[in-house]
């Protein structure tokens, strides 16, 4: 793919390094230090509870549980960081993601204009651009404190994304998950979080579903709605099909399944298997169409 025919976008921000207002968070490790001490099974376990905690807040314990683990509490933001410093020394890094983010504010402001979305009881206003920032350590979001650790992540909050650009040296060393297309992906995936946010999904539950399948259901649309921001733009990103092997390939290489090694059975799952997620990536790229996104339309054997 090809980026250098897009600007970038002007909604980022350089969060600088936030090691220290994460030091009671858990670091890099201490997270191998429990996967030792409890296993991949125990740690998927506990990372499925806290997902939980996070996104559905039962009788109201998540800024307290997130304030003792993370050292911050949702909706809670503290200028702690310093500025300036990420994109000090991951310049290409943070320059290639504010183009990807410029893309998908040209084809999610244009789908919400053509109403082309799923349905949710009510009717999608414009498109509200995100703001995406990048870090070094650690940030303090809308949502808390958060490590590097968790990856790229969406706080519907405060309505933004945030990454630590060295995570896409991890997607190549470690998840096997390299390319600028499959980087992009995981911007795309994000975004996908946030136009959920804007059309009233993030918050759907299914009669009789438990949280992790609900859970399941938001992640794989999130995936499809980065495959359909692929195909829409994928002319003007001159995206080829080996761009698109390595979108595939990343979809992969993160489902469940793959990264607890099939230690941790189905309901476990929190984002879904690599076969469901390359489905529903490959769905929103082959058809362009938000609409076909619709996971909450799907039975669940049928994800």
């Amino acid at each position: 793919m090809r980026t250098d025919g897009r600007d970038p976008s002007g909604n980022v921000r350089d969060r600088g390094s936030g090691g220290g207002a994460v030091g009671a968070g858990l670091g890099a490790g201490a997270l191998f230090a429990i996967v030792r001490r409890i296993g991949v099974r125990g740690t998927l376990i506990a990372v499925v509870a806290l997902a939980g905690i996070y996104f559905f807040n039962p009788f109201g314990i998540r800024d307290t549980v997130f304030g003792l683990l993370f050292g911050g509490t949702p909706g809670q933001t503290q200028q702690t960081q310093g500025e300036g410093q990420t994109c000090d020394t991951q310049g290409p890094a943070c320059d290639f993601s504010a183009r990807v983010l410029r893309s998908t504010e040209i084809v999610w402001r244009e789908q919400f204009q053509q109403g082309r979305l799923p349905n949710y009881g009510s009717r999608a206003q414009a498109y509200e651009d995100p703001v995406l920032n990048f870090f070094s350590g650690g940030v303090a979001s809308g949502c808390g404190q958060a490590s590097s650790d968790m990856g790229p992540f969406y706080c519907p909050a405060d309505k933004q994304l945030y990454i630590d650009p060295s995570f896409y040296q991890v997607m190549e060393q470690r998840l096997n998950a390299g390319g600028d297309f499959a980087q992009a992906y995981v911007i795309a995936h994000e975004v996908g979080h946030h136009v959920q946010n804007l059309i009233g999904a993030t918050n759907k539950t299914l009669p009789g579903e438990d949280r992790n399948r609900t859970s399941v259901r938001i992640e794989l649309q999130a995936d499809c709605f980065a495959g359909v921001w692929g195909h829409q733009d994928r002319a003007a990103l001159e995206v080829t099909d080996a761009d698109l092997r390595e979108a595939v390939n990343a979809a992969h290489q993160i489902g469940d399944d793959t990264l607890t090694q099939g230690r941790a059975d189905e309901s476990q799952f929190t984002h879904g298997t690599s076969a469901q997620r390359m489905r529903w990536f490959r769905q929103g790229f082959d058809s362009g169409d938000p609409r076909q996104c619709d996971t909450f339309a799907v039975p669940a054997g049928q994800l």
